[in-house]
């Protein structure tokens, strides 16, 4: 029996807004290396804007450390396969406003974060806005939702869209001699909140390649009071991966 990986940090993710396009697989397989494919649900590939709070980034030894481990940070991702089976998140693009995260993580975990100022308000009357600048980089982005806590917050059903676009606790990555690695983050389900759009405009997926118009109405979009998570190493996604 393999032994489950070890956790190697912590971290909390918090005020997370998942907002997604539903896409052709063909539209965006180009972006992707040889050796992973486009995941689907229902036949369409999924890519997302994802902006968040990273908080309490810390390895398992330390405590958390006022002005290093907490910034904001926005991810683009679309789901992918691997040729071993394995499947897992695909980073397009990740931007935090935390020079030293940057650096770390392009040079650990081998993915594409790039610079850039970022801005997160989160009201008690549901109102939540975001936006984002990159840093001498072309891509940006300002969104406003109104979340409805009218309702309670609910859990991804199995087999359900939610569930394929949420509850992902797998992500690949490539390092430069162009092994393919794969990470597992743990953490509880997702409660998450329906969504008002007020208004999308970005320009992070066609930064990237990807053809989404400039304020196409998301066709999915939740808000995550977010979760706690724990982290572990990466490895060689060939062979035995994670299950």
């Amino acid at each position: 029996m393999e032994l489950a990986p070890a956790i190697l940090g912590y971290q909390s993710w918090r005020h997370l807004l998942f907002i997604h396009w539903r896409m052709a697989a063909a539209d965006l397989q180009p972006l992707l290396p040889d050796g992973l494919e486009i995941e689907t649900f229902d036949g369409s590939a999924w890519l997302a804007v994802v902006p968040f709070s990273m908080e309490r980034v810390r390895p398992w030894w330390s405590p958390p450390v006022p002005g290093i481990s907490w910034f904001l940070e926005t991810n683009v991702r679309t789901y992918v396969r691997h040729r071993s089976g394995q499947n897992g998140v695909w980073f397009i693009s990740l931007d935090a406003n935390h020079r030293l995260a940057v650096a770390i993580a392009r040079r650990i975990w081998h993915l594409n974060y790039v610079f850039a100022k970022l801005q997160m308000r989160i009201e008690h009357s549901g109102k939540a806005a975001y936006s984002g600048m990159r840093h001498r980089q072309s891509g940006n982005y300002a969104v406003e939702v109104h979340v409805d806590r009218s309702v309670e917050s609910s859990t991804a059903e199995p087999g359900t869209l939610d569930e394929f676009l949420l509850e992902r606790y797998h992500l690949i990555t490539r390092r430069p001699d162009g092994t393919f690695m794969v990470g597992q983050v743990h953490h509880g389900p997702y409660r998450f909140f329906p969504v008002a759009v007020a208004g999308v405009v970005q320009t992070l997926t066609t930064a990237q390649g990807c053809s989404v118009e400039l304020n196409r109405e998301p066709d999915h979009i939740v808000y995550s009071p977010g979760v706690d998570v724990g982290i572990s190493a990466l490895r060689a996604c060939s062979g035995k991966c994670y299950s």
